[in-house]
């Protein structure tokens, strides 16, 4: 009988472990960090590569739509001026893009940005996914970033995976994509 009463107690825990930390900034908040950039619409993959072993550490999107905003799934970049909803991050800026791309390059690490422009109603998809995505457990990053991907017309290509490195590589080869890489030594 006792088995019976902590079996489900255990099984909400369990499930309760699989979510990701939720975080919900205020309307007020996210209002007045809100930052519409004058580029063309895009989505980038960030993967931040471990320059010891060439190992991917973590996958992120930068989507350019209504706002310009991060996907920064199970991610630990924090600043007062970019809330954040369950993963997704505003206000960003040209100061706190860069402050994001710091915060991930340093000696250890670089970053790898891959952009590639898309329609506008591309771009509002990609956001709307990555909004609507929630809370991300830890390692998921990439397995998440694919599955929003997934969705997306002209993504397809790139599948499912947990591998940064991997996902890294097939957004590669998408038509136009735009790389870059970010070195830093603090």
């Amino acid at each position: 009988m006792r088995i019976r009463t902590l079996l489900p107690l255990l099984l909400v825990m369990a499930l309760a472990a699989c979510s990701g930390e939720k975080i919900w900034a205020s309307d007020e908040a996210v209002a007045k960090a809100a930052y519409v950039d004058d580029g063309p619409p895009s989505v980038t993959l960030v993967t931040v590569i471990n320059n010891g072993n060439g190992s991917g550490g973590h996958s992120a999107l930068v989507i350019n739509a209504q706002q310009r905003v991060v996907f920064d799934p199970a991610g630990n970049f924090k600043s007062p001026q970019a809330p954040e909803r369950n993963d997704f991050v505003y206000g960003m800026n040209p100061v706190m893009l860069r402050a994001y791309y710091g915060f991930h390059a340093r000696r250890e690490w670089h970053v790898v940005t891959q952009t590639v422009e898309v329609t506008p109603e591309i771009a509002e998809q990609v956001y709307q996914l990555a909004k609507n995505y929630g809370a991300v457990p830890s390692g998921f990053c990439g397995n998440s970033t694919t599955n929003i991907l997934a969705k997306v017309p002209g993504f397809e290509s790139i599948g499912h995976s947990f591998l940064p490195v991997k996902i890294m590589k097939r957004f590669a080869e998408l038509p136009g994509v735009k790389t870059e890489k970010i070195f830093e030594d603090d």
